[in-house]
């Protein structure tokens, strides 16, 4: 399990980076939109930190998006520099910063989602847990496209910053097959990790009880 330790010194490290990403911003409006899954979900990770652990890596896992959604809302994510340093490096057409971070966003859900479903008992078959998993990343995926086309109809020109799209009409298209292929690639390459650190976690608590 997990030590109290280590959750303070990520919570106060993403407390810093809060701090930091808000001083200035490239675009305010844009930086609350960008920042606020951390907002919604660093509370309820840490409420359920007691009654529902986590796994170490997906605790990692989270912490780590929660810094790459904070410096994507610093800068906003056509704007970030490690994404036009790709873009040289690797002659690309555009900052891809959004392309990773949508990556991100079908990896570690997926690592969440697949926690859930196993300590839970929601699905306990491998291929139809797996198959799951994903439908859920691409859901979710799905849905925040969607945030963004209401976002866009509401604040209309004021929300081009949050949208990214770098004038690429399939924008939308490329960010659900990213997550989607995120969260196949969790899959393979995390799930036996996982699953062992899952082990470890259940006889953990049961000890503790």
């Amino acid at each position: 399990m997990i030590s109290t330790r280590e959750l303070l010194v990520m919570l106060a490290l993403l407390v810093a980076a809060t701090v930091a990403s808000y001083i200035e911003p490239f675009d305010r409006l844009t930086w609350w939109m960008e920042s606020l899954p951390v907002f919604i979900g660093l509370p309820i990770i840490w409420a359920t930190r007691q009654r529902f652990p986590l796994t170490r890596m997906v605790y990692y896992l989270l912490f780590l998006h929660g810094l790459f959604l904070l410096l994507g809302a610093h800068y906003t994510y056509a704007r970030v520099p490690v994404g036009f340093w790709l873009q040289d490096w690797f002659d690309f057409s555009r900052n891809n910063y959004d392309r990773l971070g949508h990556v991100a966003q079908g990896f570690v859900p997926a690592l969440v989602a697949r926690e859930l479903f196993i300590r839970l008992h929601i699905i306990n078959g491998r291929v139809w847990r797996a198959f799951l998993v994903v439908c859920f990343c691409l859901a979710f995926s799905a849905f925040y496209e969607l945030i963004e086309w209401w976002v866009a109809v509401f604040y209309g020109d004021g929300s081009i910053e949050f949208l990214g799209t770098q004038g690429d009409v399939w924008d939308a298209q490329w960010d659900m097959m990213l997550a989607l292929l995120g969260a196949i690639a969790a899959l393979l390459l995390l799930g036996r990790s996982h699953d062992r650190q899952i082990g470890r976690l259940q006889r953990g608590i049961a000890c503790a009880r």
